[in-house]
């Protein structure tokens, strides 16, 4: 119905019975009909490090003009690279990694991408077959181990299988709810010869996804939505998944109604538009929060009702009717329950409801059977202005910001603030985990999709560096930033001195406030300020409650130039600027920012764990003051 919106992930070619490339029968390797098969499939990066039982792969690879290997330091950051190609590409991300250790050091970054439904595949080497189950040298069920964190999984012992397997695997990874699958390929099979032709016979009898929305269903929202007085769509993930954001767009502005984007959906909607009130949950804006709250229709797009959004489940949007749509059937009703489920792709939703809205508020003067129904029926005509005044008020009142401190040090915030703001339009941003990034959510502003990665549901520390990594492979010609705190950035900053040799030229902030920052939050506000186990570099010279005082170990600056990148250090805030320009201008090599930043700011707003979202602090010990008129 609408042109996809500028910047959108491009679609992947899928594998299906009777692709567009024929190849005829020839004999090879079973290695050689990976590699051939990843061409087939449209694979051109890979990631990984080989060993002994995928060694085999490594060799023809040599060979291919279509397949790029970057080789990482560690299988993690394999898999995390992965992702964040995934995501600004719109393509399946591709990972590699040997048996045993290898492939174990696939699994957090396997479930991350199964959280946040991220298509990927991760082909691992197996021990031989005749020596599988018997605690071989290296030999790990890599297929069992997965399988709570996978799509789905494959274990090959038969060379003539690979095509088909590799083809399924692709298929299953972008298709539906987008996930991560395993292909496990037994040694012997890929040394021993078999005969590779393309395309493949698939078989998938039981993978059926839905995808084109029930018509009873989209009149049954369009209906509740012509009758709400205080709508809110709610907007995850799965519309950037579905390259949804041009038809949410139109639908946003056809209704009026306000949009919130979740952590995952941070980019479907410009952060610009009058009508979004940003994002919601634990650590959201007071006004997303708060009109969820006192929603009387939620409609939830792709997102899945998770309990950073919802707080304390019971208490959660008390007044609403829910429209529940999403692919994945398995989301609809699990953490609360749809008035109107609506099971298809985002975009094909979208595009059908907007048709049925605008059939909706064109008849409903004349169907309305009551006078309330009538009354509501002309709120949403108008625009809801009643429920605009409330939603305004709150956002004028309890605005984001933060204040600079007292001592002259940096602000964690205006560091962030100031990145998003110097850099170039089209930058991509990929955020670690804790403090740095929930004001990378709030203080960047996203108007494009695909420019936004972190970990949501897993929460993976050591994401940001191989993420921005992959992202920046994925898309040479855009800025990549990585936002990453100092307990992160150690996880896995080795794939550095990846990005330096391979001519990655990322550039990674290190928010540096000397400790494991959101833990100490926590002990500071529910803990009696006892700070076990979270200052991170105390050395001689340090003070036990200033953690970013004294000696620094490691020094990020000298660790950077170490692995072949540019090292800067910022800690005055008239410097500020002039050093983020300076490492934009640097595109040649890496560039790591080390901003040492105060150790006490906070991450405002806050629900606290457990809790009611009605329980929202906007400010440490600022509760807003919404009224009994606002119920």
């Amino acid at each position: 119905m609408t042109e996809q919106a500028t910047g959108a992930p491009k679609p992947q070619p899928r594998a299906r019975n009777g692709g567009q490339h024929q190849a005829a029968p020839v004999e090879m390797t079973g290695a050689q009909s990976l590699i051939r098969s990843l061409e087939e499939v449209g694979a051109d990066t890979v990631f990984g490090i080989p060993g002994g039982a995928i060694l085999p792969a490594y060799d023809p690879m040599m060979d291919s003009a279509r397949v790029r290997h970057v080789l990482v330091r560690h299988e993690q950051g394999a898999g995390h690279a992965a992702t964040g190609y995934a995501q600004v590409t719109g393509k399946v991300g591709v990972c590699m990694a040997t048996s045993g250790p290898g492939a174990t050091n696939l699994v957090t970054p396997l479930a991350d991408a199964h959280m946040d439904s991220v298509p990927m595949v991760a082909i691992t080497g197996q021990v031989a077959s005749g020596s599988i189950g018997t605690d071989a040298f290296q030999e790990a069920d890599i297929c069992g181990i997965s399988m709570p964190v996978t799509k789905h999984n494959f274990l090959v012992t038969d060379p003539a299988e690979i095509p088909r397997t590799i083809a399924e695997a692709f298929h299953i990874a972008s298709t539906g709810r987008p996930g991560p699958v395993v292909v496990d390929i037994a040694k012997d099979a890929l040394q021993r010869r078999t005969t590779f032709s393309w395309p493949p016979v698939t078989d998938l009898p039981g993978y059926r996804p839905v995808t084109k929305p029930h018509a009873k269903q989209i009149r049954e929202a369009a209906r509740l939505i012509s009758e709400s007085r205080r709508p809110v769509l709610y907007v995850g993930g799965g519309v950037m998944k579905a390259q949804a954001t041009g038809e949410l767009k139109v639908l946003a502005e056809l209704t009026n109604a306000p949009v919130t984007t979740t952590l995952m959906g941070i980019g479907s909607f410009p952060d610009s538009h009058p009508q979004h009130l940003g994002m919601p949950g634990m650590h959201g804006s007071v006004a997303a929060v708060t009109a969820l709250q006192k929603a009387d229709l939620i409609v939830a797009l792709g997102a899945r009702f998770d309990d950073r959004v919802t707080g304390k489940l019971d208490s959660f949007a008390p007044y609403a009717k829910i429209v529940h749509a999403d692919i994945d059937p398995a989301e609809i009703g699990k953490n609360r329950t749809a008035d109107v489920p609506i099971v298809g792709d985002a975009r094909e939703v979208i595009a059908d409801l907007i048709v049925a809205v605008q059939a909706e508020l064109g008849t409903a003067a004349g169907t309305a059977g009551t006078a309330d129904a009538a009354g509501a029926g002309e709120a949403a005509r108008a625009g809801y202005p009643d429920w605009w005044e409330q939603l305004n008020r709150w956002r004028d009142t309890y605005p984001l910001g933060y204040d600079l401190p007292e001592d002259g040090s940096l602000s964690p915030q205006q560091v962030i603030q100031r990145i998003g703001e110097l850099a170039p339009a089209d930058t991509v941003y990929a955020a670690g985990v804790g403090q740095h990034q929930m004001w990378a959510a709030h203080f960047i502003k996203y108007e494009r999709p695909a420019s936004w990665l972190n970990s949501g549901g897993l929460g993976t520390m050591g994401y940001a560096v191989p993420a921005a990594l992959g992202a920046k492979v994925g898309e040479p010609g855009r800025t990549v930033w990585a936002i990453d705190g100092d307990g992160c950035f150690q996880m896995t900053n080795q794939e550095l001195a990846t990005a330096a040799l391979n001519n990655v030229p990322i550039k990674v902030a290190i928010i540096n406030n000397g400790a494991l920052g959101m833990v100490r939050q926590w002990q500071t506000l529910f803990y009696n300020q006892r700070y076990s186990n979270t200052k991170l570099h105390i050395g001689p010279g340090g003070d036990a409650q200033q953690p970013n005082k004294g000696t620094r170990c490691p020094d990020f600056v000298k660790l950077a130039e170490a692995m072949g990148c540019v090292g800067i250090r910022c800690e005055d805030p008239d410097e500020l600027d002039a050093v983020i320009e300076k490492a934009n201008a640097i595109n040649d090599r890496p560039v790591v920012v080390d901003f040492i930043v105060h150790e006490d700011a906070m991450v405002w707003p806050m629900v606290a764990a457990g809790t009611s979202n009605d329980e929202v602090m906007a400010a440490r010990g600022v509760r807003p003051d919404f009224g009994d008129s606002d119920d």
